[in-house]
Order: structure tokens, then sequence, then C-alpha cells
């Protein structure tokens, strides 16, 4: 008999993946971060009132979930950056790989969304990313984001008008 959980894991794992692959970037980060997601999600599936869909509960966990590993990070940059002279360029701390794997089987234009969705605010990104490359409605990434719908809308706005722009910019470059 199959379980909730592996419903659930069926259903919406590489989803729940790509969502949090594209705000980290990292794929070791990002198991870590699903593991983390599915956790809380076993401990309190009991909790779950039914107020939104069962996607749009797990990505609200795994949007939380991936929040704290950006404070953490955050918190372990600003203790290594205090090690280092005030007078050092801490652009050199922030991390230049490679695009990860993935992205080299893309084509060329969604390579480049991809590397702009960086130049993007992070409410931006998370918009764009549950959006089009989740193809969520807005009512479900509002309440993903805990947002007004209005707020999504306002913001899928802002942050595709940037993305043009910024698609002009690398056009003239």
């Amino acid at each position: 008999m199959k379980t909730t959980f592996d419903s659930l894991y069926e259903q919406y794992h590489d989803d729940l993946f790509q969502y949090i692959f594209y705000l980290v970037k990292e794929r070791q980060a990002a198991e870590d971060i699903v593991q983390d997601v599915y956790i809380k999600v076993l401990k309190s599936y009991q909790h779950f009132r039914g107020e939104s869909s069962e996607k749009t509960w797990l990505f609200s966990i795994a949007r939380h979930t991936t929040m704290d590993y950006f404070r953490k990070q955050q918190r372990q940059r600003n203790k290594l950056a205090s090690f280092f002279n005030k007078d050092q360029d801490l652009e050199q701390l922030k991390d230049r790989d490679a695009l990860p794997e993935e992205i080299v089987v893309l084509n060329d234009q969604i390579q480049q969304i991809y590397r702009l969705l960086d130049q993007c605010t992070l409410d931006q990104k998370h918009v764009l990313i549950l959006r089009y490359i989740q193809s969520l409605s807005i009512h479900e990434t509002a309440q993903i984001l805990e947002w007004s719908e209005s707020k999504v809308k306002t913001t899928q706005h802002r942050a595709i008008k940037k993305l043009q722009q910024l698609l002009q910019v690398e056009k003239k470059g």
C-alpha cells in the first residue's frame, strides 16, 4: 500500500528539486535541502489542513527551508569575512563557479535567461521560477510565497521587465 509520503514524493520530487536547484545552483546543496524538506513534511503532515493543495504546501515548506539555507550561508560568509581585513575587497569571496552541469543541455537562450536570473532580486527569482519554470498559477504562487496575488503580479511584471532590459543590454554588448 502506497503511503501519502510516497505519493507526494512520486508526484512532486522532480519539480521540487528543480525549484530548489534553480535557487541555490548547487546540486549537493539542493539535494540536502530537498532532504530537509521531506523530513519536515514527514514531521508535519498531520498538521496539513488542506487549505491549499499539497503541492502548494510542499513548495511553501521548500521555500522556507531554502531561505533558512541562505540565512545560514550568509552567517557563515559573515564569519569568514570577519577574518579578513576590512580594506580587502569582499567581492573576492563570491562564488564564481561555472553554471551546473545540467545547464549544458539547455539551449543558449535558456542558459542566458538562467544567468540573468542572478541579476534579479530574490523575490523576482521566486516568482519567475514558480510561474514559468514550475508553471504554477498566480494563486498557487501567492500561497507558496505567502503574498497577495497582487504582489505576485506586480513582482512578475517587474521581473519580466528587468529580464527584457538585461537581454537588450546583452544584445548591445
